[in-house]
């Protein structure tokens, strides 16, 4: 049996590396970090449909249901509710519950089902039926604009069903946060708050890779990385700056590593039971994981070095722990 990550949790603050780390390991052979080809997850395209919904909803003259107008001319600010946060969750948790059975729904009406699911998951976690609560006229207009979108996002799940799960490990990419210079996070902000969400089959099965940059140099990054029309893209798109300080403007993961009673374990409570998950940090303050956004054949070999000691020290340590506690 190959010694390989069953799933990974892939942790950090946007434009952090996550993503680029993703692509360069896709390019490595995998199983020189204890990885094997991957099978990847994020919550990415739910947020991007809730975008689509948001404006389609403007242009109707209509509010806006999941995020607040950026004050800055962008068309997404902060979340309007807090509690979406743990709802994407919930998708996640749906989606890998499909990849573990290996069947995926191929609805014959993606949007609506796309709808059912975006409400759904916002009622588990305490929050409200938003697309059931439009008029039955604007929901049918919304099912028209983002029936090619939800179809394409289905096609995507049922894509990831269909791979054998047989030496694949499953990669699922996130960030949470918090407001800058609030302690302690409001109601649903931060890791504290997400990671207790998650199923119990994945936490039972995972460990976590946490890319550590500062907030301010998140910030940064995130303005260096966007492309003006590359919203649905995972290497490019753009964070609105008044997203970034007010959800991602301080970052609670290293204090739920000093918290543990375990070190090299996050300690993770949810309904009267105990999870420690390995978790490994890898210090991307000094920049090493930008030159990946490019095409391959223009990685530096000192690039290419730098970022592959430095993941494969930390994904070794890691695999230590995970190995000792599966």
């Amino acid at each position: 049996m190959a010694e390989i990550f069953d799933t990974l949790l892939l942790l950090a603050l946007p434009a952090s590396g996550k993503s680029e780390v993703r692509n360069f390991l896709t390019n490595k052979d995998p199983e020189l970090f204890h990885m094997g080809e991957t099978i990847q997850l994020d919550d990415y395209p739910y947020v991007h449909i809730q975008l689509v919904i948001d404006e389609e909803l403007k242009a109707m003259g209509e509010p806006r249901i999941y995020h607040h107008e950026d004050d800055a001319g962008g068309r997404n600010g902060p979340f309007i509710d807090a509690y979406d946060w743990c709802a994407l969750i919930e998708l996640l948790n749906e989606d890998y519950h499909e990849i573990l059975v290996g069947k995926a729904e191929n609805p014959k009406n993606a949007a609506i089902r796309l709808f059912e699911r975006l409400d759904a998951a916002s009622v588990r976690v305490g929050g409200v039926a938003k697309i059931a609560a439009l008029s039955a006229k604007v929901r049918a207009q919304l099912e028209e604009k983002l029936e090619a979108e939800a179809r394409e996002l289905f096609d995507d799940k049922i894509k990831n069903v269909l791979k054998s799960r047989e030496g694949k490990t499953i990669v699922i990419e996130f960030s949470r946060g918090g407001p800058v210079g609030v302690r302690p996070l409001p109601e649903y902000y931060g890791y504290a708050a997400s990671l207790p969400c998650l199923s119990d089959e994945l936490l039972k099965r995972a460990a976590i890779l946490y890319i550590w940059v500062t907030p301010e140099e998140s910030r940064r990054k995130n303005r260096d990385r966007a492309r003006p029309g590359e919203d649905k893209s995972i290497l490019f798109h753009g964070t609105p700056e008044s997203v970034m300080l007010q959800d991602y403007g301080s970052d609670d993961m290293l204090e739920l590593m000093d918290a543990s009673d375990r070190e090299n374990m996050l300690k993770i409570e949810k309904a009267g039971r105990t999870y420690y998950i390995p978790v490994g940090r890898f210090d991307n303050r000094r920049d090493l994981t930008t030159f990946a956004r490019k095409d391959p054949s223009e990685w530096k070999k000192e690039e290419i070095e730098a970022l592959d000691n430095g993941i494969r020290d930390v994904a070794l340590k890691l695999w230590d722990v995970y190995k000792a506690n599966h």
